[in-house]
């Protein structure tokens, strides 16, 4: 039996465990998943524990994917890219480190053959899960990237971390009320976590205008349809919620772990159908 699991605090509500269990019982693995609530003065402490329990990997949430990066013996470029690992494999007592959120993200755009190359992206919000969307976006070549966020102080931490990396990449920063029409867009992501259960009848922004050619995509994935994406909805745009990114950076986790490609579309029909994971 191969073991593994989610280290964070909190995880009382993670879905980790129902999208694990459930997919290493669709792929006939040997396996079980659980979660660990860890006290941070504790990290080094339960990954030592992990390591002498031949847990073959482990998944990381907040607040440990930056602080994780001490206890590492490899960082793969994906983790590199986003300074920030979600992912760890156990080798013989190595770990390495890698980012399934950023390569997630990316799968979901190029499933529905999504093209961002020389083209406007918006995004909303300059916290954690922004960094990494922000690089994967930033990978495929846009014309620009505009961060939206409360405060511009935040968004210009993030629009230097891009340009560090992406120096040819043009940022513009704005507070959240600025824009309102969206028609030249071809992508908006909300980052936020604003218009999650139970606050469900609020967005991040006010949509005044929009393109029906446009891509409206949202990381909260409960419930499945925010105002964000009702409102975007309205101007026939096509919207995407966090479901997909959910279940796709756990698969591309099993990935790395089982080192074997995994039919990632069919788990993900597999997990939804009669709702597996819990949502």
């Amino acid at each position: 039996m191969k073991n593994f699991c989610l280290i964070g605090k909190p995880i009382s509500k993670s879905l980790s465990p129902n999208i694990h269990n459930s997919s290493f019982i669709y792929n006939k693995i040997e396996g079980i998943y659980t979660a660990f609530e860890v006290n941070e003065e504790k990290l080094e402490e339960a990954i030592s524990s992990l390591v002498a329990l031949d847990y073959k990997g482990f998944n990381v949430t907040i607040p440990f994917k930056e602080k994780i990066f001490k206890y590492l013996n490899k960082v793969d470029e994906s983790a590199v890219n986003v300074n920030a690992v979600n992912t760890v494999k156990i080798i013989n007592g190595e770990l390495t480190g890698y980012n399934t959120d950023y390569l997630g993200f990316i799968y979901t755009l190029n499933e529905r053959n999504i093209k961002i190359k020389n083209e406007d992206v918006c995004i909303i919000g300059s916290g954690g899960a922004s960094k990494a969307i922000a690089f994967a976006c930033a990978n495929m070549e846009p014309k620009k990237i505009t961060i939206l966020n409360r405060t511009r102080k935040r968004a210009e931490i993030l629009k230097i971390e891009i340009n560090e990396k992406f120096k040819n990449i043009n940022v513009d920063i704005y507070t959240n009320n600025d824009i309102t029409n969206f028609e030249k867009y071809k992508l908006i992501i909300n980052c936020t976590s604003v218009g999650m259960e139970p606050n469900t009848n609020i967005s991040p922004i006010e949509i005044k205008k929009a393109n029906c050619s446009s891509t409206f995509y949202d990381i909260i994935y409960k419930p499945r349809k925010t105002k964000f994406l009702l409102d975007a909805s309205l101007f026939g745009c096509q919207t995407i919620n966090g479901i997909d990114m959910l279940i796709y950076q756990a698969l591309l986790s099993e990935e790395i772990w089982l080192n074997k490609k995994l039919k990632i579309s069919d788990i993900k029909k597999y997990l939804l159908v009669g709702d597996k994971i819990g949502i």
